[in-house]
């Protein structure tokens, strides 16, 4: 018996493969959907979550690995090595940047859904016994690799539709859905857009998260932002708030040729 699950990570694209999926637009319905709960998701993401899963004809397991601000704070991976597994912007002593490895997504991603998914084949591990559905779109159809293990085969019902992430977008508008992005609260590849869209006590948090992760075990210094600067000196407001402030302070900083 081969399962069909959801790789949910409550986001735009997932959200639209799941809601597609009830609706019956892509086939078969699928046995269930698997969220894992990095316990850092911002606020709009969990209340978003609750509603999905009111709405969707089929279960959603949630899984964890355990709380990856923790365990960023204490340098530690989900096995309790010191090593962080978050993808921190790094400044070494040298002057250049750079950027740590990127082992959250295996880590508390990727793992808690490939144990879950053995958990539902009663401790098994059958060849070929789970078809997971990613909700990746066309736009990202890069991201598109093949499950690491033999009893699951990847599936990408989005790139099959030849959907973007624009046209999830516009069909959750049309059914009434809109979906929050999908990171960690610190995460470091949110964009600036991303930064402001938390909530001010969310910013507080990551502004807190990244004071503390300044320096790791490696050498270098560590930050959250992609301009290797302290997020609490970052200028996250948008290009039309800093064009209004510009109105009232004609001092070039020398930035135009950046």
């Amino acid at each position: 018996m081969t399962l069909h699950i959801i790789s949910l990570g409550a986001g735009v694209q997932s959200t639209t493969l799941a809601l597609m999926a009830a609706a019956g637009e892509i086939k078969p319905m699928p046995d269930c959907a698997i969220f894992a709960d990095t316990r850092w998701e911002p606020k709009a993401v969990y209340e978003h979550l609750a509603r999905l899963m009111k709405a969707l004809p089929f279960p959603v397991h949630i899984v964890s690995a355990g709380n990856i601000r923790d365990d960023a704070i204490g340098r530690n991976n989900t096995t309790g090595h010191i090593f962080n597994a978050v993808p921190w912007f790094m400044l070494k002593t040298n002057g250049d940047k750079g950027i740590g490895r990127r082992q959250c997504t295996s880590e508390y991603k990727l793992k808690p859904i490939q144990r879950k998914t053995v958990e539902l084949h009663g401790g098994k591990r059958p060849k070929g016994g789970t078809e997971m559905w990613l909700g990746i779109s066309t736009n990202e159809a890069f991201r598109m690799k093949p499950s690491r293990v033999q009893y699951i085969t990847n599936r990408w019902p989005l790139i099959e539709l030849r959907m973007d992430r624009s046209d999830c977008k516009a069909w959750l508008k049309r059914e009434g859905w809109e979906a929050p992005k999908s990171a960690c609260i610190g995460c470091p590849y949110r964009s600036d857009d991303q930064w402001r869209a938390l909530a001010p006590d969310e910013v507080a948090d990551a502004i807190k998260v990244d004071n503390m992760i300044r320096h790791q075990p490696r050498g270098g210094q560590y930050f959250m932002h992609r301009s290797c600067k302290p997020l609490s000196e970052v200028d996250l407001r948008s290009d039309a708030e800093i064009g209004q402030a510009d109105l009232f302070n004609n001092e070039c900083e020398g930035m135009c040729g950046v």
